[in-house]
């Protein structure tokens, strides 16, 4: 192969790489919280939890806490999100799902919650995801992300108040 067939190889490639990720949007989230990771983990580390910590979630109901387990959350307007457990991993204080159908301006969006210890003995609690807007222009896509992460991590913040 010479030079100009795998420089226009790589250019190709390259440009199929790009248009993959055309239009991916993400946001991410995080707040310390005054309690050890395995404390806010009995909170938050249950995949059919988010009612008890999420301020806009009035239901949820799980099919199970293992990779393959779907949950249909209630929100408080009667509108419900689907979502698929992608991975759990208790030890790690973390996990990531999947939305299978939303109201959200949002397509094929994939989400993490993780726990990392901090060196004062706080939990650092990240939310992050990637998704593309669906209904929405890219800036309002992540603007209502950004509040569903916000108004959360908020409520467990002040669960843990001193």
């Amino acid at each position: 192969m010479d030079s100009l067939t795998r420089a226009s190889a790589a250019l190709v490639l390259a440009s199929a790489a790009a248009a993959s990720h055309a239009g991916e949007l993400s946001v991410q989230r995080e707040t310390t919280i005054d309690r050890a990771p395995a404390t806010v983990w009995k909170m938050v580390g249950d995949f059919n939890a988010l009612d008890v910590w999420h301020p806009a979630v009035t239901r949820s109901t799980a099919t199970g806490n293992a990779p393959g387990a779907t949950r249909l959350l209630t929100l408080g307007n009667g509108a419900t999100i689907s979502e698929k457990l992608l991975a759990r991993d208790a030890a790690k204080h973390s996990y990531s799902y999947a939305i299978l159908k939303s109201p959200l301006p949002v397509k094929n969006y994939k989400s993490t919650l993780q726990l990392s210890p901090t060196p004062d003995g706080k939990t650092l609690m990240r939310w992050s995801s990637t998704f593309e807007a669906a209904g929405a222009d890219d800036a309002k896509a992540q603007e209502v992300i950004q509040g569903i992460y916000d108004a959360g991590l908020a409520k467990v913040a002040a669960n843990f108040k001193s």
